[in-house]
């Protein structure tokens, strides 16, 4: 599955050559298939399975209400982490010479950290600013991707020399 894969994203490479790697267009492929369903995810917990209704919670840890696009991401984060670990991890990486455990914990540890600023933003841009939520996680997503590159590429799945 991995050879075919790895064929199908090197077969769009060449117009690409003059400006990317072949690793970081791997990166690019990975990144915007996780990204793109994420989008797609948020979407449909968002409008189908929330039906943009605020989510009554009776945890004592919780809010008694979790907005609608706040758990749109809940829903979604979990979903694009299974995603974007097993891209990344057998697709992009795999020269890192980590343990497939420290892999996942530091990718774990720089997705909490996206989850965070991606709840703050959504927060600001929806709640102060008042953007549609599926334009403000699509301006979101781009940005906290690129922070996301340097992070995977020099933290989480890093070749120890």
């Amino acid at each position: 599955m991995r050879k075919v894969l790895m064929k199908i994203i090197d077969f769009f490479y060449p117009p690409f050559s003059r400006w990317l790697s072949p690793h970081t267009f791997r990166y690019l492929v990975s990144g915007c298939t996780t990204a793109a369903s994420g989008i797609v995810v948020f979407y449909i917990a968002y409008n189908w399975i929330l039906k943009q209704q605020n989510v009554r919670v009776d945890l004592p840890f919780l809010p008694k209400m979790i907005s609608a696009p706040v758990a749109a991401l809940a829903i979604e984060s979990v979903i694009t982490f299974m995603i974007g670990f097993m891209l990344n991890k057998y697709l992009v990486f795999t020269k890192s010479n980590l343990k497939g455990r420290v892999q996942l914990f530091r990718y774990a540890s720089v997705v909490i950290t996206n989850i965070l600023l991606n709840l703050a933003l959504l927060k600001y841009m929806v709640e102060g600013l008042h953007f549609y939520p599926t334009v403000s996680k699509a301006i979101i997503t781009v940005v906290l991707g690129v922070l996301s590159y340097f992070s995977q590429k020099h933290f989480s799945f890093k070749v120890r020399k």
